[in-house]
C-alpha cells in the first residue's frame, strides 16, 4: 500500500469542499451538527488555506486514490509552544481506517513540520483520543505532555520534534 500526502492547490478547491462534507458528516456524531437547507454542513475556513500564512492543506492518497485530508496550522490554541504546529482537521475515509494509513500520514506530517505540536480532540471523541495517544506515544517514545481545555471540552497532547 502506497500512502502519500499532497498539497491541495486552489484548482482542487471543489474536491476539498466535497472532502470536507464527508469529514463533517462523519464528525457530526461528535459535533451534533446538522446540514443546512441546501444539504451541506459547510466549512467556513476553506478559503483561509490559500489566503492566510501558516495554513497547509493536504490530501491523503492510498495507491493514488483520494483517501482523506489533513489540515495543518502554524499556531497553538491552548499552549505556548515554540515554532508551533496544530492539526486543525484530520480525516481518513472509513475504507482506509485501521490499516495504518492515519499513523503513516501523521508521521509524515510531523516529520515535515519540526517544532512544537499541539493535537487536541473533543472529550466525546474517544476514537480520536485513542488514535492520537497511540501515535504520539510511539512517535515520541513517550516524551509528550497532555492537557485539558475544559472551557472548550477538549483534551490533547503536546510534544516537540525539533532537532
Amino acid at each position: 500500500m502506497n500512502i502519500s500526502i499532497e498539497p491541495i492547490v486552489i484548482e482542487q478547491k471543489s474536491v476539498f469542499v466535497q472532502m470536507m462534507e464527508l469529514y463533517n458528516y462523519d464528525f457530526s456524531v461528535f459535533s451534533d451538527d446538522d446540514i443546512n437547507e441546501y444539504g451541506y454542513f459547510g466549512y467556513s475556513r476553506i478559503d483561509d488555506y490559500w489566503n492566510e500564512e501558516g495554513r497547509y492543506p493536504f490530501f491523503i492518497r492510498v495507491d493514488g486514490k483520494l483517501a482523506g485530508l489533513v489540515l495543518i496550522r502554524s499556531c497553538c490554541e491552548h499552549n505556548n509552544l515554540s515554532n508551533p504546529h496544530n492539526i486543525a482537521e484530520f480525516f481518513v475515509m472509513k475504507k482506509y481506517r485501521r490499516k495504518g494509513v492515519g499513523k503513516a500520514v501523521a508521521i509524515k506530517i510531523f516529520d515535515m513540520f519540526p517544532g512544537g505540536w499541539e493535537i487536541s480532540q473533543w472529550t466525546n471523541n474517544l476514537p480520536a483520543q485513542n488514535f492520537w495517544n497511540k501515535v504520539v506515544a510511539e512517535y515520541t517514545s513517550g516524551k509528550y505532555n497532555t492537557f485539558t481545555a475544559k472551557e472548550e471540552n477538549e483534551v490533547g497532547l503536546t510534544f516537540d520534534n525539533s532537532l
